[in-house]
Order: structure tokens, then C-alpha cells, then sequence
């Protein structure tokens, strides 16, 4: 079921059809005489269907536009890779040059953030008093803090995912879930390293540029042997980086090693398909 918050936590929201706005002029006007002046990031693609007017935790607000999008392919390159999403890196791929380390943005951040926050703790007036100008000023820094991390990640992840979707045309990648970190020790490293949104920017990329991406499901990829196929008789702990078999004898790292498996398993190396799930270019369908 959905969550809903409070109308006094949440930012205001508010969504138009096709008949409740127009843009002329390069103004946009809403239903009820509204006339707004937009700064555009970009000339939209094509008539847009609906609009989104939302205010984020800085006060400012944004129209986001529906609108019908088209496919841009790129030159085919016939490489294949390989994408494990690791501990130590962010991403572990078959191609060394092609891994995406830890950036720390938030962590390189943590002692202003720290900063802020206690501000806003000795500055936070009783429950049923007005806040004072300082505690909002905490608070906007505080906000502003936070919204530049998430702009950083956002900003490699899409670098990252372009880069690896230009260089590529097919493409197997962990179906990672990354919740479930949110219950280990790793779960600030976890959240740093922006998992969740480097896999959405990747798949992303892939539907735009028409690419092959297969979502591997992730169930004992830690364990099964790149080379042989085997798999291990226990899971392996997060503290051992190094995997060795124990039918071959193959040694290598982890992530390596799981990022050869999604080759193996999504049909690249050698042919065949295994526990995948197709992602497919805008308007594809399923044979």
C-alpha cells in the first residue's frame, strides 16, 4: 500500500492534463488564469502531454513535462560486458577501465552535513513555537547540503552508465535489490555508493540507445565458479574478497568473478540464457 505523508512534511504538488495547461510564448499558462515564466533546460521533444509543478526541499519549484520519447541508436560496437554491483567498488565489470569506484560524495560531505544539523539542534525552538530565522537558515543549508549529494551521484551515475552504454552493445547486469544492505553494517557505504540509482541510469541509457541490457537475478552469483560452473557449498562472507574454487581451482576476486557470471548466466559467454530479465528499448516488445 502506498505511504502518504502529512501535508505539513510534504512538498506541494500539482499535476495538469492536456486541458489544464498551454505553453505560448515561451510562458506556461495553467488552469484558473495562472501564467508562469520558465527557465528552460531544454526545448521539449515534442507536444507534451501533462505537466508536474513541484517545490523541492529548497523552495524551488519545477515543471516536468510528459512527453513521447524516441529512441537515439548508437554505431554497434560488438563488445560485451559484464556488471556486478561490489562492496569495495561500486560497480565491478569485466573490463577493468570500465569499473566505477566508490565516490564518497557523501562522505566527503558528512562533516558540514554534521555541522548543520547540530545547528539546527540548539537552535529548534519547543514543539507549538514559531521557528526562529536561524533554525530555518540551518535548515535550508542542511537541505542544500543533502540536495548536492544527490546531484553528485546522479551526475556520475549518468556519466558512468553513458559511457558504458556507448562502448557496448550488449550488456548483463546484477538484478541487484539493494533494500535489504539498508540491515547490515554496510548500509551507509551502501547508500553512498548510489546503487539503486547507477542501475536505474543504466537502464536508462540502454532503452534510449537501444542496447541489449539483461538483469541477471542476483541468487547465488557470489558463489557459482566463472570458469567451471561450479558453486560453492557455503556462501562466502562479505569480509572474503578473494574467491577460489574448489573443483578448478580458478583464484580471483569477488566481484570479478560475479561479474563474469552474469556473462555466463544472461547467455553472452558462451550462448544461452539463464535466470534473466530482458530490459527492452521504448515501444519493443517480448518475442
Amino acid at each position: 500500500m502506498p505511504r502518504f505523508k502529512k501535508r505539513d512534511v510534504t512538498a506541494p504538488t500539482l499535476n495538469y492534463t492536456l486541458r489544464g495547461f498551454r505553453i505560448k510564448d515561451g510562458r506556461l499558462g495553467l488552469a484558473g488564469g495562472i501564467s508562469l515564466t520558465v527557465v528552460w533546460s531544454r526545448a521539449l521533444p515534442d507536444e507534451p502531454t501533462s505537466v508536474r509543478i513541484h517545490r523541492d526541499s529548497l523552495g524551488h519549484w519545477y515543471a516536468s513535462f510528459v512527453v513521447l520519447s524516441r529512441a537515439e541508436p548508437l554505431p554497434a560496437t560488438g563488445d560485451v560486458i559484464g556488471i556486478d554491483w561490489g562492496v569495495t567498488v561500486t560497480a565491478a565489470t569485466t573490463r577493468d577501465d570500465y569499473d566505477l569506484p566508490h565516490h564518497e560524495h557523501g562522505k566527503r560531505s558528512a562533516e558540514k552535513l554534521a555541522r548543520y544539523q547540530r545547528m539546527m539542534a540548539r537552535r529548534r525552538q519547543p514543539k507549538g513555537k514559531a521557528q526562529s530565522r536561524g533554525y530555518l537558515k540551518a535548515k535550508k543549508q542542511t537541505a542544500k547540503a543533502h540536495k548536492k549529494i544527490a546531484r553528485q551521484r546522479l551526475d556520475t551515475a549518468r556519466k558512468w552508465a553513458k559511457r558504458v552504454v556507448r562502448d557496448h552493445d550488449r550488456i548483463a547486469a546484477e538484478d541487484f535489490r539493494p533494500k535489504f544492505m539498508a540491515r547490515t553494517t554496510l548500509a551507509r557505504k551502501a547508500a553512498d555508493g548510489a546503487i539503486s540509482a547507477t542501475k536505474t541510469a543504466l537502464i536508462e541509457m540502454s532503452r534510449k540507445h537501444v542496447r541489449d541490457l539483461r538483469l541477471v537475478h542476483p541468487a547465488h552469483t557470489t558463489m557459482d565458479c566463472a570458469q567451471c560452473g561450479a558453486r560453492a557449498k557455503h556462501a562466502l562472507p562479505l569480509s572474503e574478497r578473494t574467491y577460489t574454487c574448489t573443483v578448478c581451482g580458478a583464484v580471483s576476486p569477488r566481484d570479478k568473478n560475479s561479474a563474469h557470471v552474469m556473462l555466463v548466466r544472461a547467455g553472452l559467454n558462451p550462448d544461452g540464457v539463464d535466470r534473466v530479465r530482458l530490459v527492452l528499448p521504448q515501444g519493443g516488445r517480448a518475442a
